[in-house]
């Protein structure tokens, strides 16, 4: 899919309005006049009730988590608008938007209850959280170019090592009986560096049974490949990732005798022999 300067524009122009917005408020309902959020801790020596001070201190912390989702979003924006071409200065997401209007009557903040405004910032949260998994599904958008280029499924999964262990029947290292290996092991040093064969979206990042640390990356038309045993991750789900770009470190976790990757090939959601895959030519 392929998104025009447009549609770039009004989504960038939603994301400046509503994360500029909720800075906006989040500062306005300061327990201080100047709107310095460090003055919420001075509060607390003058506040001789505990459970007041407990629930200012819950309130700092939420203040400050808000404050580090926005940057995130901000960061997103960024980099969107860069993608898009649109000039800096017309979107600058270190800044405020522009705002303005009649003046009416103050709206009474100080009546407010900190339960009241804790569930406010609650419910802006939420629409962060919201928001913020509406951006990232258009980051994948704009950047899934990436993957009609460079998806072309070729090479090993390793940046040194060598092949330990092949597709098919073999006797399993643990009880010594037949058993079907639906992959191909690379075994190498612990931490060499596990590589993305082909461009794609990453679907699974995190322990599953038998493969301990495993990466799932989708690379389209019915093709997915699994990279097991891992030390580190180096990627979430959801991130697209070019082809040959490290993904994780060689590890030995789950059903493993030693440091390898296990690399397995989906075509349609059953196994293939991905060795053709392994020695075919780059494009």
């Amino acid at each position: 899919m392929q998104l025009t300067k447009l549609h770039w524009l009004s989504a960038v122009c939603a994301f400046a309005l509503i994360s500029g917005g909720i800075v906006h408020l989040v500062v306005s309902n300061e327990l201080q006049p100047d709107g310095n959020k460090y003055q919420v801790l001075s509060y607390l020596d003058s506040t001789p009730n505990l459970i007041e001070k407990q629930k200012v201190t819950a309130l700092t912390v939420k203040l400050a988590e808000l404050q580090s989702q926005v940057l995130r979003l901000n960061a997103l924006g960024d980099r969107l608008a860069e993608d898009a071409n649109i000039p800096e200065k017309e979107f600058n997401f270190s800044q405020l938007p522009a705002s303005g209007g009649p003046s009416t009557a103050s709206f009474p903040i100080n009546n407010k209850t900190l339960e009241q405004i804790f569930n406010e910032i609650e419910q802006f949260e939420s629409k962060i959280n919201y928001e913020e998994k509406q951006l990232q599904m258009l980051e994948s958008l704009t950047f899934g170019h990436h993957i009609q280029s460079n998806g072309y499924l070729s090479g090993r999964p390793i940046a040194k090592g060598w092949l330990s262990s092949y597709y098919g029947v073999r006797k399993d290292p643990f009880n010594g009986k037949p058993t079907m290996h639906k992959g191909v092991d690379f075994a190498g040093k612990e931490d060499t560096a596990i590589i993305a064969t082909a461009s794609g979206v990453i679907t699974w990042a995190s322990k599953r049974y038998g493969y301990g640390n495993l990466i799932e990356i989708n690379h389209g038309e019915g093709l997915t490949t699994r990279y097991g045993h891992n030390k580190d991750l180096l990627v979430n789900v959801g991130d697209v990732v070019n082809k040959g770009q490290m993904i994780a470190r060689m590890g030995s976790t789950g059903r493993s005798t030693g440091p390898h990757v296990h690399y397995e090939i989906l075509r349609n959601n059953k196994q293939i022999n991905p060795i053709k895959f392994v020695y075919r030519k780059g494009k």
